[in-house]
């Protein structure tokens, strides 16, 4: 069974005065604002990957920094061409699409690419033998074929309107992996691409150093080396922000908030489709039941989560498509406060009673259950508490509890979790395995066991047709579906924030999804970026 975490990477721990030691020869000096050694930027996110192979999922939007897919994404989120020369063209019905590969590319070796490495790349992703999470992505596709070096024609089973977006996947040598186990192969952790950097190394638990690629072909990048630090701890991360040792920091709302008009920084605060939410298990009889979640989502206060635990950095939620998307439903959104009025109501009728302590009951079972977060995550603990004091206004009782991912793992079916997904991109993407039955247990798809015929029969509908008329009624339909039976209680839209130096300059925010800590984030474009 493939299992990936929620956030498409595992959290690490990283020791303090370890890290310390570790960056410091990255830095010329401790004081704000003064720049890294020579041409490093160093920059800080939560988590790293669990792999560098973006056959296995990495940075397969795109972004990654060490790796180009054939298509890319500019500030805008617009494809733009990639390895490819241009757009790749789609036939009349939709089932065959033939890209042309730009001349003179070559790997970080010094290789030349060709469509033998794209085909390879596709293929591999579909193999069984391989463990990608992908795999379920490119179902439409039957087959990749390199007629020569130059040209790439995917066919496809049926027509699938986003393909093109699928194209963003980065591409792999050939003879790097061919007859390996790819699984287990030494390229996953140091891997060989055509990106702007390519890896100097990679030290699990503390740091990935990545040198530059003179021959890229978008151009020399203005940067010599780029050091991603690996803080899981937001508190650390933030601290280690302020001594001067990073160029850049991914920090919680609250935490970059405190670099608000402090000398020698500023705050980045970027737009997303990023949600988080609370996942009720389907395997625990108070969470299965539909009163309990109808009335928890009644019960959440949004606004007061947005004001306070994000310091509005970001705006309320109620479902997996984002406002900014052209498919969401408008008649899913709810109030942004809570009302504990319609909750209480709707438990009475239910016949969960108060009872001892005012927590409710029925057939003597108390409505109470387990909310777990990353102990290490401390926007989700603030949020995991806030709605543990709004549940309890009607009669719930929830108990937070932060833990490990791996002692997450495997209580999810039995206990809720705050989770965080979401994508700018298409509405296939992500919710077709997050909320389809066959996904169901399957790691951090479909975790609590939700099961629709409705909501499966959207979503198979949404992937099958090329008609965006048909596509958006499908995608409604999987909204109107989902907001009733509430699998989810979705809480809020972030927007990502960072503390960057103030003597930074190119830097240029885009609309990031929920993964964004190596690739995909404010750091999209570093290659560009300058100093003052």
């Amino acid at each position: 069974m493939i299992r990936i975490r929620p956030t498409v990477r595992r959290l690490v721990a990283v020791a303090a005065a370890g890290g310390v030691l570790a960056l410091a020869s990255c830095s010329s000096s401790t004081t704000p604002g003064a720049p890294a050694a020579g041409d490093t930027f160093v920059v800080a996110t939560a988590g790293e990957p669990d792999t560098l192979n973006p056959v296995l999922n990495y940075g397969v939007d795109g972004a990654s920094l060490i790796f180009d897919g054939l298509v890319a994404r500019d500030a805008q989120n617009r494809l733009v061409p990639g390895l490819a020369a241009e757009l790749p063209t789609v036939s009349a019905d939709g089932r065959t699409v033939t890209a042309k590969l730009r001349d003179g590319v070559v790997f970080h070796d010094g290789a030349a690419l060709t469509a033998a490495d794209v085909a390879f790349t596709y293929r591999t992703v579909l193999d069984p033998k391989v463990d990608s999470t992908l795999r379920s992505d490119l179902e439409m596709l039957e087959s990749v074929e390199a007629p020569d070096p130059a040209t790439v024609v995917f066919r496809l089973r049926h027509a699938y309107a986003p393909f093109l977006q699928r194209l963003t996947l980065g591409v792999v040598p050939a003879r790097a992996l061919s007859g390996q186990d790819v699984n287990k192969a030494e390229f996953n952790r140091k891997p060989v691409g055509t990106g702007p950097y390519q890896v100097e190394s990679w030290t699990p638990g503390d740091r990935l150093v990545l040198t530059a690629n003179d021959r890229y072909f978008g151009g020399r990048p203005t940067n010599r080396r780029l050091v991603v630090a690996f803080v899981a701890d937001d508190n650390i991360r933030a601290q280690r922000m302020r001594a001067g040792e990073f160029d850049v920091a991914e920090l919680a709302p609250k935490l970059a908030a405190g670099f608000d008009g402090s000398a020698g920084y500023r705050v980045e605060r970027v737009p997303t489709a990023d949600y988080r939410g609370v996942m009720l298990p389907m395997g625990n009889p108070v969470t299965a039941d539909p009163a309990i979640r109808r009335a928890l989502n009644l019960a959440v206060d949004r606004a007061a989560m947005v004001a306070g635990v994000l310091g509005g950095a970001g705006e309320p939620a109620y479902g997996p498509v984002p406002p900014t998307s052209e498919y969401a439903e408008p008649a899913v959104t709810g109030k942004p406060t809570a009302d504990p009025g319609a909750a209480t109501a709707l438990l009475d009728a239910a016949g969960w009673t108060p009872g001892a302590g005012d927590i409710r009951a029925r057939d003597g079972r108390p409505a109470r259950f387990t909310l777990m977060y990353p102990a290490s995550d401390s926007l989700r603990k603030e949020l995991a508490l806030a709605v543990t004091a709004d549940a309890k206004k009607v009669g719930i009782e929830i108990t937070p509890e932060g833990l490990t991912w791996d002692a997450i793992d495997p209580r999810l079916n039995s206990d809720a979790l705050i989770m965080g997904y979401g994508t700018p991109y298409d509405p296939d993407f992500v919710s077709y395995k997050l909320f389809g039955s066959r996904f169901a247990g399957q790691g951090y798809f479909n975790p609590g066991h939700y099961k629709s015929s409705v909501v499966d029969q959207a979503l198979q509908q949404g992937r099958d047709q090329s008609d965006p008329a048909r596509r958006k009624a499908a995608y409604s339909t999987f909204q109107k579906q989902l907001a009733a039976d509430v699998p989810w209680v979705y809480l809020s839209y972030l927007k990502h924030t960072y503390v960057l130096r103030d003597t930074i300059d190119g830097v240029t925010p885009r609309v990031e999804a929920h993964e964004h800590d190596v690739a995909n984030s404010l750091w999209w474009n570093i290659n560009t970026w300058t100093r003052r």
